[in-house]
C-alpha cells in the first residue's frame, strides 16, 4: 500500500495564532546540498483563507506545477521574499551559517515584520523575533511549504542562468547537485568560479 502523501496545513500558523502572534512567516531554503552555485532561502506570510491547493513541498512538483503554483503564491501571499548567500560565502562560513544568513535577508526583504517565523527543520538564529522549527515542514506547514517552491523556483532560474555562462556542466538539468553527468564535467572541465569549493569532491580537484 502507497502512503499519501501529507498535505501541509494552517495548523502550526494557528496555533501560533491562539497564541497572540498574527502576522507569521514561513522560511524555507533551496541548494544546501548543492556542489555549485548560491543557496537561496525564501520567507512567505499566507493569509489563512488563502486557498492555493496545489502547496507541497517543493521536491514533490514538478516544474511546471511549480511555475503555477508560484504565481498563485506570490498573488495572495501578504508578503514573500527571497534571500540569497553566495558560493563564496557558503565557502567562507559553511553552508549552515550559509543558510541561515540567506534566510534572515529573505526576513529582513520581506517588507511586512513577521511577529513570529516557522521554520523547516532548525530554528534560525540571530533574528529578533521566536522561531519555531517543524521537523519535515515543507510537508506539513502550508507558510514553510509555499516558501520551499519559491525558493527553489528562483534558485532553478539562477542555475539555468548558469548554464549560458559556464556552458558544460549540465547546470540546466542538475541546478548544481552532484549527479553523475555533473562529476563527469568536472572531471573533464575542472571547476568553475561558482563551484563551492569548501566541498569535497570540488576541493579534491582543485
Amino acid at each position: 500500500m502507497v502512503a499519501a502523501i501529507p498535505i501541509p496545513t494552517f495548523h502550526y500558523e494557528r496555533d501560533l495564532i491562539s497564541k497572540g502572534f498574527e502576522i507569521i512567516a514561513g522560511v524555507d531554503e533551496a541548494g544546501c546540498g548543492a556542489w555549485a552555485g548560491p543557496v537561496f532561502a525564501a520567507a512567505v506570510i499566507l493569509p489563512l483563507h488563502s486557498r492555493i491547493r496545489l502547496i507541497r513541498d517543493s521536491k514533490r512538483l514538478s516544474p511546471a506545477q511549480r511555475m503555477r503554483v508560484i504565481e498563485q503564491i506570490k498573488k495572495k501571499a501578504i508578503a514573500w521574499s527571497v534571500g540569497v548567500a553566495s558560493q563564496e560565502e557558503i565557502d567562507h562560513i559553511n553552508i549552515r551559517q550559509a543558510s541561515f544568513l540567506a534566510t534572515r535577508r529573505a526576513l529582513e526583504n520581506l517588507g511586512v515584520a513577521p511577529q513570529a517565523v516557522l521554520s523547516d527543520g532548525f530554528t534560525i538564529p540571530e533574528i529578533s523575533v521566536p522561531c519555531t522549527s517543524v521537523i519535515g515542514g515543507d510537508r506539513r506547514v502550508k507558510s514553510i511549504a509555499a516558501a520551499s517552491i519559491i525558493a527553489k523556483v528562483h534558485r532553478d532560474i539562477l542555475m539555468e542562468k548558469m548554464n549560458e555562462i559556464h556552458p558544460g556542466y549540465g547546470f540546466a538539468d542538475h541546478k548544481g547537485y552532484g549527479t553523475k553527468k555533473h562529476q563527469e564535467a568536472l572531471r573533464k572541465l575542472g571547476p568553475c568560479s561558482i563551484h563551492r569549493k569548501s566541498y569535497e569532491p570540488i576541493r579534491i580537484l582543485l
